[in-house]
């Protein structure tokens, strides 16, 4: 999430926080090989841990305190906040990709969760460091590296038949996340806005655009 001012936690901290952030990818990957039935089960495990660890610090002193300890410096204020009891980002992160997986056919996820964990990524460094001139809620210049960065996302992500029209869905859905990204602060947690927005755009652009192509939910991208 990028800001125009310096957010909650210093700039080396959000790029450990990114950086863990991009082993996130491991799920885009792991999926591509295997079935949506195992993808779910096992997202549903780790989501299911998480949220418990998650929910833990609020409700026992010992856990909160081995929690802060070990993560507390990558931790948002809203994410310390105890009276909300905000999720912190990577249980937002398995939530969302359990949710996505079981709404988005495979293609269309990949895409949308790709870009997640990468352009979320490079708009948080790069709006901190560079971020001079507000767009909506947070910086151009983050933004334009979400939208930027994501068209790259597209170009190397599997397609169902490489058509020229299935690369402008992409990056129209990764201009909509790009809004949603910049939107979301505040309003919802971007790991499930982002994935959301690109991946109901898509499937939208897919159903008018294309309907001929076999956009089924457990296709394998060839």
């Amino acid at each position: 999430m990028d800001q125009t001012n310096q957010g909650t936690i210093n700039y080396r901290d959000e790029v450990v926080r990114k950086l863990i952030h991009l082993c996130s990818l491991s799920i885009p990957i792991v999926y591509y090989f295997v079935s949506q039935k195992t993808g779910i089960a096992v997202l549903a495990i780790l989501a299911l841990a998480a949220l418990i660890i998650d929910l833990a610090r609020f409700y026992s002193d010992r856990a909160g305190g081995i929690f802060y300890s070990i993560f507390g410096f990558l931790l948002r204020e809203h994410e310390v906040d105890t009276g909300k009891k905000n999720l912190n980002g990577a249980t937002y992160v398995l939530l969302s990709a359990l949710l996505c997986i079981l709404i988005f056919p495979k293609v269309i996820f990949l895409t949308a969760f790709t870009v997640l964990i990468v352009s979320d990524s490079i708009a948080a460094l790069f709006g901190r460091k560079f971020g001079k001139h507000k767009f909506l809620f947070k910086s151009l210049e983050g933004t334009l590296a979400f939208f930027i960065s994501g068209i790259i996302v597209v170009l190397f992500t599997p397609k169902i038949d490489y058509l020229f029209g299935e690369y402008i869905i992409g990056v129209i859905g990764v201009a909509v996340g790009a809004i949603a990204e910049n939107v979301s602060f505040g309003l919802a947690d971007d790991n499930l806005a982002i994935p959301l927005s690109i991946g109901v755009t898509m499937w939208l652009l897919y159903f008018f655009m294309m309907p001929n192509l076999q956009l089924i939910l457990n296709n394998v991208p060839r």
